[in-house]
């Protein structure tokens, strides 16, 4: 039903999304956000970014992950990266990896990366819209946003403040996965944010001897965890001491991203 004026209830809604939203720097052009969010913590959503940015990287992509987890920041360490406050005339600069992927993150701005972030919900969403709107991110395809847990004031803020195109959820084998799973697909809802699908994470291991898939938190659910909500699942996760290793070495775009191929087809059909 319109008002007197003529605007359905549907149009006010659409008018106070676009009134949260800031402005990208003009010397930026993202064409898809990707935010990697999760109902709780513990599950690996950094690891999931990251592997996501280099997969898409890998396949010829222009990538860009913006580090949201501000009082949790592990993307430089992920990708060996120190200090870097760059900037000039058209803003803040993003760090370049060495295969050419562009990072923001706080840690990045700080003295010392351990020095801990005691700020209050305000302050810290103020930092993320400055990522989009103060720093110069050049030409990027796909930006992957990278969120603390939970449904509070930073995811709140990116799905208010930034173009999200979509969301990839992240979730482990544990028992409690459906109802993580759930929270965050809800939040999207509210959002009308669409839910690519879902990863889960350390879902299996490897027997380095006979090759077996050992499953340490029993079979999954995931998959029908994923049916009963309509999303598809995008990639299972091995735990593999070899990515806690380059990961802690800085060495993450070596990581073998098979594990993702469903991700990067979905991705690819995005931006066709």
């Amino acid at each position: 039903m319109a008002n007197g004026h003529g605007k359905k209830p549907e149009d006010f809604k659409k008018q106070m999304e676009e009134n949260f939203r800031v402005a990208l720097s003009e010397y930026s052009h993202v064409r898809k956000v990707i935010g990697i969010v999760s109902g709780k913590g513990g599950v690996g959503k950094s690891l999931v970014t990251g592997l996501s940015a280099v997969a898409m990287n890998n396949s010829g992509y222009q990538t860009a992950i913006m580090d949201a987890d501000i009082t949790g920041p592990s993307i430089p360490k992920m990708f060996g990266i120190g200090k870097s406050n760059f900037a000039d005339e058209t803003g803040m600069l993003p760090a370049v990896t060495a295969g050419g992927m562009k990072i923001m993150s706080l840690n990045m701005l700080m003295d010392n990366e351990t020095d801990p972030v005691v700020w209050r919900g305000p302050v810290i969403a103020g930092i993320v819209k400055q990522f989009w709107s103060d720093v110069n991110w050049g030409n990027v395809d796909f930006m992957f946003v990278d969120m603390p847990p939970g449904t509070g004031d930073v995811p709140l803020t990116v799905f208010q403040s930034l173009p999200v195109d979509g969301i990839i959820v992240v979730a482990t084998p544990q028992e409690l996965v459906g109802m993580i799973v759930e929270k965050a697909v809800n939040m999207a809802k509210l959002m009308n944010i669409p839910v690519l699908g879902v990863v889960e994470n350390m879902s299996y291991m490897t027997c380095p001897h006979c090759g077996e898939k050992i499953y340490m938190f029993g079979n999954s659910k995931i998959d029908e965890y994923a049916e009963g909500l309509g999303l598809s699942v995008l990639g299972k996760i091995p735990m593999n001491p070899d990515f806690a290793k380059k990961c802690d070495e800085g060495l993450a775009e070596e990581l073998d991203v098979d594990c993702m191929n469903s991700l990067v087809d979905i991705l690819k059909g995005m931006i066709q």
